[in-house]
């Protein structure tokens, strides 16, 4: 369980999220069990406030929830247990704060090179581009995302078949039979 914890917490600087809300997650999701903020904050030897920090914003993701635990006043909490169904809220919550003001950012620019004469040609093209792209992977996304989940896993699962079915191998395009 420590070493499970730790390693969370260490990831969570590539993650963009604090190593203290990454081990709180760490913790719950490991044990399974709805605990009270002081015995996380006991467990993890960090501070009350920081717990209480850490599961506001956990709970923000949807990813642990608040549970009333019988014969006990103290808010407990717990991780979600499924690891898809974790998978799919952090996905989700990075597409709203990431990906969405990133396009809203791309359209912007767009439009005021287009409007600005200045503007180099290919500069638009560039953000054209890129917008084009992040615009068809989370159009891509939304319509996995529709799909139930008995389907995203024989897709995900499907991976290397779709790979060859696309005439590639190992990502590389593999060369024409003949010309």
């Amino acid at each position: 369980m420590t070493r499970f914890v730790l390693h969370w917490g260490e990831m969570s600087g590539r993650w963009g999220v604090s190593r203290s809300v990454a081990q709180i997650h760490a913790l719950l999701y490991i044990v399974g069990d709805p605990l009270p903020a002081d015995r996380i904050a006991e467990m993890l030897d960090i501070a009350r406030s920081a717990v209480s920090v850490g599961l506001r914003e956990l709970q923000g993701y949807g990813i642990v929830r608040l549970m009333h635990v019988r014969s006990d006043r103290r808010d407990h909490f717990e991780a979600l247990g499924d690891p898809w169904e974790l998978f799919v809220r952090i996905v989700e919550e990075r597409r709203k704060r990431e990906i969405e003001p990133t396009i809203a950012v791309l359209r912007e620019c767009l439009a005021e090179a287009e409007a600005d004469q200045a503007t180099p040609r290919p500069v638009e093209t560039r953000i054209r581009n890129l917008l084009g792209l992040v615009e068809e992977l989370d159009r891509w996304y939304r319509e996995m995302k529709q799909l139930p989940t008995t389907t995203l896993r024989r897709l995900l699962k499907m991976g290397p078949a779709v790979a060859r079915i696309a005439g590639t191998v190992s990502g590389r395009r593999k060369p024409p039979d003949s010309i």
